[in-house]
């Protein structure tokens, strides 16, 4: 099924300009199209919508010790609700976290490369409101976090 994330702000990359009124369309864990929300309802009509307040991006790679939590499980939930989808390899090194974050997705990335929303890449998105604080993540396509 494919998905519509919109927000008022879009971001395809950490140091890339804000585009007003933005999208992502997600099918299964792969971003189909990223553009102005207008055309891509337009081009897409019937699609799922999900509207975030708040500015949509490329989810974190998370480059420091996983918060402390009493299971694996729950590490790797910390990390959605922080707005990673992502940890370089050697932050997996404990064979219950590595299964953990398997489990629910968790990209094992390459430090040097900063996150990017890009066509055909995979759907790590999260969206961050204006307290910094993040509201959703969305890691492979699926909603893994959101904040009430």
């Amino acid at each position: 099924m494919r998905t519509l994330h919109a927000a008022a702000l879009l971001r395809t990359g950490p140091d890339a300009e804000a585009v007003l009124d933005g999208a992502v369309l997600v099918e299964g864990a792969r971003i189909v199209a990223v553009g102005p929300t207008d055309e891509l309802l337009s081009a897409y009509p019937g699609v799922r919508v999900r509207r975030w307040a708040g500015t949509l991006g490329p989810a974190l790679v998370h480059d420091g010790p996983l918060p402390p939590a009493p299971t694996p499980r729950e590490r790797v939930h910390a990390l959605f609700r922080l707005g990673a989808a992502a940890v370089p390899a050697g932050r997996l090194t404990d064979p219950g976290l590595r299964a953990a974050a398997a489990r629910n997705g968790v990209a094992v990335a390459d430090a040097a490369r900063p996150p990017a929303l890009v066509v055909g890449g995979r759907a790590d998105l999260a969206v961050f409101g204006d307290d910094g604080g993040c509201l959703a993540t969305v890691v492979a396509g699926r909603l893994v976090h959101r904040r009430a």
